[in-house]
């Protein structure tokens, strides 16, 4: 159960520090969805290479193999330089299958990087740093290469060269390097990258230099293994601010996946955040109806209410639970599954907080979510309703019951997932450990709708913890006081189910 699960009041199973979960493979997964959106890396393949792309439309390189074509860009010549420097660089901007491996067998990075020195050809500076910004996009062992090689210190120089594009090209060749991970980012980030990367985020920065700036920003908040320096939040942070502000869809995506990044991490980082002054911004991203931007949005808001009682009330005061009635109902079903996980861990929270959710009428909608949704959205719905019934209050709890909550938590019983059935299970017990003077309508409940057969059968589960829970209560609520021997000689009860509706009705 381990890190994905954080802080169960002490009335079932869970450990007390599950039931407010942090985010793990579940980011992966969506990750990987958003890929072709949100590009770790990104090499640049301008039109014009993708249609003409061979040797021979070069002037002095046509019909050279790799080979030669590095062994000629070693020329003293400044323009047999360029010119194959050029070349290699429209090779590694093919669409598809660049011969990034050949090239860097054939020596032509240590050639690249040598010519970022070269002050008085800018051209020459350019080119080689388009080259290298394509040779970082590819693996992990091809960007170490690069940086292997000592591209970092002089791309971090060429950030104040006097020429825009070799600038906004450097830019993007440590975007690469720092998205290969948290080590590379480290290392790119010793270098001093950091301060000249905010400095060009300024009113008058060009839209297509600052899009690419901020997609940096947010490689420089990716990864928590280790979490970036706190230094280097800090310093982000007010640009960060400025940035979620912006018109720009593309600018605003990156801007809050930045700021996912950052809140997917310690409270203390998480406090960072909040006080940079974002959460309202990012609670108004919550009716965007570009999902390019809505999805880190919801992201950023639902690691924030992971935190402390005291930082998940912050997001409520910004309002955001008044977006969650149509996030709940959001056509796409990753948008729902990440609000069904928001609202889980604010109902891991205090009474007023659950009660908060109670008044923003959104228990019905994470009952139908438990109900019908997604598999994945409904292991999100579970923990809700079970967090729900760790941490309200009698009436809160008996609320979730006359919203329906009992059939849709008895149908996952028979899921193949133990952890979800510890938690419907123990969200069940604490029903009934909490609606005392109610019990036999809740046991009818359970039994009409088929649990009484789940829990039942979960007696004879493997998991320890789950053939406990179920045991007791069956022993407990359903159950005749007899025991009786099994066919191994070990005492489990003589089930009798009470199947009689309690005198007067039911009162939920």
């Amino acid at each position: 159960m381990s890190d994905r699960l954080k802080s169960f009041k002490n009335k079932g199973l869970l450990d007390a520090d599950e039931s407010r979960r942090r985010r793990k493979e579940g980011a992966v997964e969506l990750r990987k969805e958003k890929r072709a959106e949100n590009m770790l890396k990104r090499r640049n393949i301008p039109l014009e290479d993708i249609e003409d792309d061979s040797f021979e439309q070069i002037n002095g390189t046509g019909g050279l193999s790799l080979y030669e074509l590095v062994a000629q860009a070693k020329s003293a010549d400044p323009t047999v330089k360029l010119t194959c420097v050029q070349q290699a660089r429209k090779e590694l901007s093919k669409g598809t299958n660049p011969p990034i491996d050949e090239l860097i067998s054939a020596g032509i990075v240590p050639i690249l990087v040598e010519s970022l020195d070269d002050d008085e050809n800018a051209a020459l500076q350019f080119e080689a740093t388009w080259a290298l910004t394509n040779i970082a996009s590819g693996t992990s062992v091809q960007t170490r290469e690069v940086v292997a090689k000592g591209a970092v210190p002089k791309f971090v120089r060429l950030l104040s060269s006097p020429h825009e594009h070799v600038r906004e090209q450097s830019v993007w060749a440590l975007g690469n390097i720092i998205g290969d991970g948290s080590e590379c980012r480290d290392f790119v980030i010793h270098h001093g990258v950091t301060d000249p990367i905010i400095a060009f985020v300024t009113p008058n920065t060009p839209l297509t230099f600052l899009r690419n700036i901020v997609w940096v920003i947010a490689n420089l908040c990716r990864n928590k293994d280790p979490p970036p320096p706190t230094e280097t939040v800090q310093k982000v942070l007010p640009a960060l601010f400025a940035l979620v502000q912006h018109e720009d869809s593309e600018v605003l995506t990156d801007a809050c996946w930045a700021l996912s990044y950052l809140t997917d991490g310690a409270d203390d980082q998480i406090q960072m955040v909040i006080n940079s002054g974002v959460t309202p911004y990012l609670v108004e991203h919550l009716a965007q109806s570009d999902v390019r931007v809505l999805t880190p949005a919801v992201r950023a808001v639902g690691n924030i209410v992971t935190g402390s009682a005291t930082q998940t009330q912050t997001a409520l005061d910004s309002g955001c639970l008044s977006y969650f009635p149509a996030l709940l109902q959001h056509h796409k079903e990753t948008i729902k599954k990440e609000a069904v996980w928001t609202i889980s861990n604010i109902t891991a929270g205090t009474k007023d907080q659950i009660q908060a959710v109670i008044d923003h009428n959104l228990i019905p909608l994470v009952v139908n979510a438990l109900a019908t949704a997604d598999f994945n959205t409904q292991k999100e719905a579970a923990w809700s309703v079970s967090n729900m019934t760790a941490n309200g209050s009698p009436d809160q709890i008996s609320y979730l019951i006359r919203q329906g909550a009992v059939p849709g938590m008895c149908n996952l019983l028979s899921v193949r997932d133990p952890q979800i059935v510890q938690v419907l299970l123990d969200g069940i017990n604490n029903m009934l450990e909490t609606c005392k003077q109610d019990t036999d309508s809740l046991c009818t409940i359970i039994e009409d709708c088929g649990g009484l057969d789940k829990i039942e059968e979960l007696q004879k589960h493997q998991n320890k913890q789950i053939y406990k829970l179920a045991f007791d209560i069956i022993a407990k609520y359903f159950s005749s006081e007899d025991y009786i021997e099994n066919e191994d000689g070990e005492e489990q009860f003589n089930f009798q189910a009470n199947t009689a509706a309690p005198e007067g009705g039911f009162k939920f």
